[in-house]
């Protein structure tokens, strides 16, 4: 099939709400060569799990293609259109199976030597999508609060968040008081102030507490999740041929309902969560590659005003059939609060690396705290950067100066 021969019984398999979307797309899509309609496929055949963020920008970029003229679409898409593809491509399901053709039409094009064109045919297409965008005021400046170290005893000898220390204050009498309830009781009231779906978020490495107008996904709240996943890939991997495409294939397409595990019912937070554990690479074992995946993921797909990211010990590194084993022995439930925190500084700074990559960055906030000690950094355009505050100040003081200000 071509895109010119598509019609709206093309898209019966696709969810409600996409189906609806392709539909009265067709004008468009009728119009798009092979080599870019997939892209665009995939994007529409997600709108039913799709974030407002994310289905505003697949409204929008629907908007700029059929605003244009013929002539202006077929110059847009000359790039795409003049790739050549293989006739596997050509006759493949790329209608109900648009990922899947991705991953094949990216092998083709690298071993066609064609993916440098490819390339800088989506960069151009990419800039000019946005740079047709008109930008959209926030709310209230984007905040991310990491809280690190958790199960650790007593201050560490030597400096810490070093690298986020170069941009921000770091303050080392930090009085904290009721901890974790005041960090949580400011995030409630923040989201109370400017509420909106998905626009806050609760992401823990244990069990993820409920906080009001937060979406809140825990690593210990999907362990039924991860125990099935970790079955099927420990499985893969004893098997007397391991083929990890067709793992990669079965993880991508795994649902709630395949693990026979009943889903919330929340389409999008549910579909989140379970694309962290299929499509992310250790994080169904290692709760703290689980949580810095996790915010990756929650600032690249639903930019939310606040980011709350709560690190806990992981378990020690064993060889990896053991780590997919689910052995429940002591030594296999032994965990590493020490190295966690390592872990836990490294994805604070990368988090806030990719909340530097969302409007308004030059207003945004971040805040980290080494949970129970009186360490804390503060990044935003009121504290000076590499600066170091020993003056003592108040826990409850810093969060609210960051989240309410």
């Amino acid at each position: 099939m071509t895109p010119l021969q598509l019609s709206a019984a093309s898209f019966s398999s696709y969810p409600a709400k996409a189906q609806q979307i392709a539909v009265s797309s067709l004008p468009l899509l009728r119009q798009l060569p092979l080599a870019f309609t997939p892209f665009l496929l995939k994007e529409i055949r997600d709108a039913d799990v799709k974030f407002p963020v994310e289905l505003k920008e697949l409204e929008d970029q629907l908007a700029y293609l059929q605003a244009m003229s013929a002539e202006q679409l077929a110059k847009e898409m000359r790039p795409f259109a003049g790739l050549t593809l293989n006739a596997a491509l050509e006759s493949s399901d790329w209608v109900k199976s648009p990922g899947q053709f991705l991953e094949q039409l990216s092998a083709h094009l690298w071993a066609s030597h064609q993916m440098d064109g490819f390339r800088s045919a989506s960069e151009t297409y990419v800039r000019q999508f946005h740079a047709s965008l008109a930008a959209v005021p926030l709310q209230a400046p984007r905040v991310g609060i990491v809280l690190a170290g958790q199960g650790i005893a007593r201050p560490l000898n030597r400096p810490v968040f070093v690298k986020l220390a170069r941009e921000g204050t770091l303050f080392t009498q930090v009085k904290p008081g009721d901890g974790i309830a005041v960090v949580h009781s400011a995030l409630e009231e923040r989201a109370a102030k400017y509420p909106a779906p998905y626009a806050h978020w609760n992401l823990d490495g244990g069990m993820a507490s409920p906080l009001k107008g937060f979406s809140s996904v825990g690593y210990g709240q999907l362990a039924p999740v991860r125990e099935a996943l970790t079955a099927k890939m420990l499985a893969a991997y004893e098997a007397r041929h391991f083929d990890p495409e067709m793992l990669r294939t079965n993880l991508a397409n795994t649902t709630f309902q395949s693990l026979g595990i009943q889903p919330t019912g929340d389409a999008p937070l549910d579909h989140f969560s379970l694309t962290l554990l299929t499509e992310g690479s250790g994080t169904q074992i290692y709760s703290t590659t689980f949580v810095q995946w996790a915010a990756r993921e929650a600032l690249r797909r639903a930019q939310p005003l606040t980011l709350l990211s709560r690190y806990a010990p992981r378990q020690r590194e064993k060889p990896m059939n053991e780590l997919l084993s689910g052995d429940k022995t002591p030594s296999q439930q032994e965990t590493d609060p020490n190295g966690s925190f390592v872990d836990a500084e490294m994805g604070a700074y990368y988090t806030w690396l990719n909340q530097q990559r969302l409007s308004g960055a030059d207003q945004s906030r971040f805040l980290v705290w080494f949970e129970n000690q009186p360490v804390a950094l503060v990044i935003s355009p009121a504290h000076k950067r590499a600066a170091v505050d020993s003056s003592p100040v108040e826990l409850a003081d810093l969060v609210r100066k960051v989240l309410l200000s």
